[in-house]
């Protein structure tokens, strides 16, 4: 049921991402690719979109109360990449959707999900490699150990997940040559039962039976959670090259203010 559950959302979230417009847009000039360059610009592509979207997923908060499930382990090691909410796995969605829409093929596609959810394992792995030479060139378990770390210099870092090009390019990359992270997790309160932390991200938003009596207004509703969502992406998107979110204004997007919650109800 969860994993239902998931797929449908991963749907939703594909959809609601609008990853199909751009797609859609630049669908013309992938026609015109020659065959043999297609994987290269489609990993590139693909690994762009998952690192805004996984940007989006840290900065805007009813986002991150599902992804934040992820990153509230102590510990990291290969298993922790299976660890996070069903609904977080939407995560690789929008690249997904944007790429078949692109006109990119479903094998080239599927391959890149498979290959993001395989990598991520070792990514979580606890090695001490330091695998230095490869720091600017290639995503390591030690890169990916600090966008982990509740250290404080480190949040809102290391977004990428194939190559580090994104972050070197939107500020965002972090990586320091003398330390390696200390401590993991994060600095709010998340339960500890596995049902609990299924439900968690989603207190305060109403029951699925108000979707179903009150159709009209859920989709007012809708359009207005779509309206907000994509005005927070375009304030992560835009802030400062190398800035830290604006944690006072981004988190005055609480999860009352993103369900189906219409005013005077």
């Amino acid at each position: 049921m969860i994993g239902i559950a998931a797929g449908a959302a991963a749907i939703i979230v594909g959809i609601m991402s609008l990853a199909w417009i751009p797609g859609l847009l630049v669908r013309p000039y992938v026609a015109q690719i020659p065959a043999e360059y297609m994987p290269i610009i489609g990993v590139l592509l693909f690994d762009m979109t998952v690192y805004w979207t996984h940007r989006f997923y840290h900065e805007i908060p009813f986002l991150w109360k599902f992804h934040a499930i992820h990153h509230s382990t102590k510990t990291l090691d290969w298993a922790s990449g299976f660890r996070g909410h069903p609904f977080d796995g939407t995560l690789i969605a929008p690249a997904f959707v944007f790429l078949l829409v692109a006109g990119f093929s479903p094998e080239l596609t599927g391959t890149l999900v498979v290959a993001q959810i395989l990598l991520g394992l070792f990514l979580h792995a606890n090695v001490r490699w330091r695998l230095r030479p490869l720091h600017k060139l290639i995503i390591t378990p030690e890169f990916h150990h600090w966008h982990h770390t509740s250290e404080v210099d480190a949040i809102w870092s290391n977004y990428s997940t194939f190559l580090p090009i994104w972050d070197l390019i939107f500020g965002t990359y972090y990586m320091p040559k003398d330390r390696r992270p200390q401590v993991y997790g994060v600095e709010e309160y998340i339960p500890s039962g596995m049902a609990e932390q299924l439900l968690w991200p989603l207190k305060g938003m109403r029951n699925p039976v108000w979707i179903l009596r009150h159709p009209l207004k859920a989709i007012a509703a809708v359009f207005r959670f779509a309206k907000l969502l994509v005005r927070e992406m375009w304030r992560s998107a835009t802030r400062k090259r190398g800035s830290k979110p604006n944690t006072a204004v981004i988190g005055a997007m609480t999860p009352s203010e993103v369900t189906l919650n219409p005013p005077g109800e």
